[in-house]
């Protein structure tokens, strides 16, 4: 397997361009952050108050980034950006106008920065889901390592760009920064000509579009397994990152400058892992690209608070940055290829989901650690879960090797012409199936049943008819008629119809099989307490 170049992506020109002015917008927002916590000790902000800078900053997209990821699928992802970017802009010109006239509180500065926050819940799926429109299939896992080694490279610079501001103009310095920084993005997105998004039957409507992501999710194995293997990782490595001050502050003995050099190591390890990983994932594969880059580290985890030497730990850091770079990239850009067009922007906010949350709840539990048992307690005990992690997922959460072809295609024959259906409405399907070829038929139903609830089946069954053994009745339920029209126009891939094809060819005769549709009706209520409920 050859390779992509490490810049590949960097030579198509709205990529290059919009990687560019997120860079920007990267370190102001990193500068903004050092800004908004050194302003609220000035207001006499408590320990707690500095702490909740960070909660208004995080909060807000981890409760609004799945109905964020169903807008970005059901309206234009273009404009949608440009509405998050705005929301993002306001904020921090506000926050630098009210800090510059001296009449910012703690209160407003934890509300400017929830607004903040707010559009970037609305910018974040949409980000993810519009990299596959940008660059080819073939380039997407280094278009994602470049995107990782932004975010990180940026988390060094911009802190300490920020600190430099608050020294010389003032923490209204960093917001002000924040607010320009925006503005690339701004003026990439909007000369942007996307091509516009083919929805036969028009936009969802976003709670049943927010249901049918969550379904998706749930039916997608392959998909849920980079979930857990990304809740695995970031649960453990998401202490180093919050603890590191208190190593810099405590064992290293060092001082802001200090600091500053550990920020830079893990972002020079991020460029490393740009320009060699590509190489070594086609060497080695996605699955033990992962592994590796859990186990090391796991092991610059133990380095780092376990030794009080400068150079042990300068170098740990550098390796940890190529490590933390090629674990997070390699999983999300296998996300990115497992989630066709329809669903990609709501599917990748699990993903956002995972990430933030596990990165939250590693940094409050490990924390929690170092308060009671001392700091190398904390790196020891996430450095030697990493690596048992490692070991269990690699066998348990193997990610498929190849990748799926997940364009949109039509294969069902077409649907009745009925009139508006008010409920819900049962797909019934007959295979014939020989004896000899039964269970060998009913295996390869399996992954056509996952098809159809991610398509939009609320329930799926396989059933034998005991009366005519040859035959086999499959039965799916879908919210609505429109839903179900979604399934045969919107939703249907190459896969699927591949999965189909595999059926058929397991039939008796080859012959598209007989496709009923019933429409549920609603049972008297004593009818319904008789009968029950439909059989799940």
């Amino acid at each position: 397997m050859t390779a992509p170049a490490a810049w590949a992506p960097l030579r198509r020109k709205m990529y290059r361009t919009l990687w560019i002015a997120q860079f920007a917008g990267n370190v102001g927002t990193w500068a903004q952050t050092v800004g908004a916590q050194w302003l609220m000790g000035d207001l006499g902000g408590s320990a707690l108050d500095v702490s909740l800078v960070q909660t208004a900053m995080t909060l807000p997209v981890f409760l609004l980034v799945v109905p964020a990821g169903a807008l970005g699928d059901i309206f234009d992802r273009r404009r949608l950006l440009l509405t998050g970017q705005t929301v993002m802009l306001a904020g921090a010109a506000a926050l630098a106008a009210v800090t510059a006239a001296h009449q910012v509180s703690p209160g407003s500065l934890l509300a400017l920065t929830a607004t903040m926050a707010l559009g970037q819940a609305l910018s974040v799926p949409s980000f993810q889901a519009i990299q596959p429109e940008l660059v080819p299939r073939s380039e997407i896992a280094q278009a994602a390592l470049l995107n990782s080694a932004n975010a990180n490279i940026a988390r060094a610079v911009g802190p300490a760009l920020g600190g430099v501001l608050i020294a010389a103009l003032g923490a209204e310095a960093t917001f002000a920064l924040n607010a320009v920084s925006f503005l690339g993005v701004l003026a990439v997105v909007f000369t942007w000509r996307r091509e516009r998004a083919d929805r036969p039957l028009g936009a969802e409507r976003l709670l049943a579009a927010t249901r049918a992501g969550a379904r998706y999710v749930r039916s997608a194995p392959a998909f849920a397994t980079v979930l857990a293997r990304s809740a695995s990782f970031m649960l453990f490595a998401g202490g180093l990152w919050s603890l590191l001050p208190a190593v810099a502050r405590g064992p290293l003995h060092l001082g802001a400058g200090g600091y500053g050099l550990l920020l830079a190591c893990l972002g020079a390890g991020a460029v490393t892992a740009a320009v060699v990983l590509p190489s070594l994932r086609a060497v080695l594969g996605t699955n033990t690209v992962i592994a590796a880059g859990t186990v090391l580290y796991g092991l610059a985890d133990l380095v780092t608070g376990l030794t009080g030497s400068v150079p042990a730990v300068v170098v740990a850091l550098f390796l940890a940055g190529v490590a933390w770079i090629a674990v997070l990239s390699t999983l999300n850009s296998a996300a990115q290829l497992l989630l066709p067009a329809w669903t990609r922007a709501r599917a990748l906010a699990y993903y956002q989901l995972v990430f933030m949350g596990g990165q939250a709840l590693g940094a409050l539990l490990w924390g929690f650690v170092a308060d009671l048992a001392g700091l190398a307690v904390a790196f020891a005990v996430p450095g030697a879960g990493l690596v048992v992690a490692a070991l269990v997922s690699g066998r348990a959460l193997r990610l498929p090797d190849s990748t799926y072809e997940l364009g949109r295609t039509r294969y069902w024959p077409e649907p009745p012409e009925v009139a508006t259906v008010s409920g819900p409405v049962q797909v019934q399907v007959e295979w014939r199936v020989t004896t000899q070829r039964a269970h060998e038929f009913e295996r390869a139903m399996q992954p056509v049943g996952w098809a159809r609830r991610r398509s939009g089946a609320t329930r799926w069954r396989l059933h034998r008819d005991l009366d005519d053994p040859e035959l086999f009745v499959e039965q799916f339920v879908v919210a609505s008629w429109q839903e179900h029209l979604r399934q045969h126009y919107e939703r249907s891939t190459e896969l699927d119809r591949q999965l189909d094809q595999r059926v058929r060819a397991l039939t008796a005769t080859g012959d598209p099989p007989r496709v009923r549709h019933l429409e549920q009706t609603v049972l008297p209520r004593r009818d319904r307490r008789i009968l029950g409920r439909s059989p799940e």
